[in-house]
């Protein structure tokens, strides 16, 4: 813990790694810092789910020094950063800027977003839905699976996971009147999961970007879908990391950029 005003880059990045180690991200993702400097001195803090133009104007605007986000901006392989596409000159402006940039994806997800999500839901007797990793110690991984609160249907589940996230709405496939004890939460993307979340007889997934054939098959397989969106779950990264960050490091300024859903609804 640093009580100072400014605190080394290095030091915010080993406080990040022992909450959500590196070992803990997929294979495929790109976790870390993935630019600027390491011995940065750092007394402005910007967080966000995204490094959107957008948000990358306003860390710059008001003088952050270092930006973390859950999505890494850089992902794909890149062989050359110019100002020739999007996503390099939003690494120019984040060096131009000398902002460093810190992604925490995956392994947040398995350390962090999956109990997060399911303490918003109030789940009890809790499991983790997909193992990605274990040790001798524990087994850890993606989404979170138990009993909601009081058995309720799936109308008023949705209703619920509507509240608790704040969400304008919810996609919803089955039936309405349908009991729900045991349900299952996988924020993101997760039409990867429905296959484990049938398989831990969860009656409800509880998840983001279901598409229309995914749906059908899962309401065959007997589960039923909340679709609460990627950003409408994952949002709660932001002041998760917040809390965290003002605890770890007191005296250092930390604010969270503006966002809101990507889309938006015609009704």
């Amino acid at each position: 813990m640093d009580n100072g005003k400014r605190v080394g880059c290095n030091v915010i990045i080993e406080s990040l790694e022992r909450h959500s180690a590196l070992s803990f991200a997929e294979n495929w993702d790109n976790v870390g810092l993935l630019a600027g400097r390491r011995d940065k001195e750092v007394g402005k803090l910007c967080i966000a789910l995204d490094a959107t133009d957008d948000v990358i104007e306003e860390a710059v605007r008001k003088g952050a020094d270092m930006l973390l986000t859950h999505h890494p901006l850089i992902f794909s392989s890149m062989k050359r950063v110019t100002t020739d596409d999007f996503i390099g000159r939003r690494i120019v402006k984040l060096l131009q800027n000398d902002i460093s940039y810190y992604a925490m994806h995956t392994n947040f997800d398995v350390i962090g977003m999956a109990d997060a999500a399911a303490d918003e839901i109030k789940l009890k007797e809790r499991q983790v839905l997909e193992v990605t990793y274990e040790d001798e110690i524990s087994k850890e991984g993606i989404g979170r699976y138990g009993k909601l609160p009081q058995v309720m249907t799936l109308e008023e589940c949705g209703s619920f996971v509507k509240e608790v996230f704040g969400l304008e709405s919810v996609k919803i496939y089955g039936e309405p009147g349908s009991a729900i004890e045991c349900a299952a939460i996988s924020p993101g993307s997760g039409k990867s999961m429905i296959k484990a979340a049938a398989a831990a007889g969860a009656e409800v997934l509880i998840t983001g970007d279901i598409e229309h054939h995914e749906g059908l098959d899962a309401v065959a397989q007997g589960l039923m879908i909340i679709d609460a969106g990627h950003y409408g779950i994952e949002k709660i990264f932001v002041p998760y990391m917040a809390e965290y960050i003002k605890r770890e490091f007191p005296g250092l300024e930390v604010f969270a950029a503006r966002e809101r859903n990507p889309f938006w609804l015609l009704t």
